[in-house]
């Protein structure tokens, strides 16, 4: 495969994973009828920052693709936790398990930070390009505890 079809197929991946995790929580959003933190940015900066991020990590994946940096680790936690990702938001709005959902969320933050270094190892861009998901992840996570709390 040539380069953009390399970089084309990384950023498609996550990309349409988020597009089609939205289209079936898209029924079951209650994050404007949820009590809140005063720091919770407004439902419509939610699809702007997942698309930067899946793109972001579409390229990182993508370096690690095109210098036939990835392994079969590489792979598997680059995969587990898209997977984990995905279920995130099917735990927390579809099931409205709150609780749960914090666990879940605690579980991908750890995967995101082994994924980095597992990147960063093999390609210091690749790592670092996944650095603003962890950032959003960990403050998905006080969100999400704050959401459970305030809606107990």
């Amino acid at each position: 495969m040539n380069r953009i079809g390399i970089y084309l197929k990384s950023i498609l991946i996550p990309v349409i994973t988020g597009g089609i995790i939205a289209f079936l929580i898209s029924n079951f959003m209650d994050y404007q009828t949820l009590q809140k933190p005063n720091i919770a940015p407004p439902s419509t900066v939610f699809p702007i920052v997942w698309t930067i991020i899946y793109i972001l990590m579409g390229i990182s994946y993508g370096i690690l693709e095109d210098k036939k940096l990835h392994d079969t680790k590489t792979r598997k936690i680059y995969y587990i936790q898209l997977v984990v990702n995905a279920l995130w938001s099917i735990i927390f709005f579809i099931l409205k398990w709150r609780l749960i959902a914090f666990l879940w969320i605690i579980i991908l933050g750890i995967l995101i930070a082994v994924m980095i270094d597992e990147f960063y190892q093999k390609d210091k861009l690749a790592g670092i390009l996944q650095l603003p998901y962890l950032l959003w992840v960990i403050f998905a996570s006080y969100l999400n505890l704050s959401i459970y709390l305030l809606n107990k």
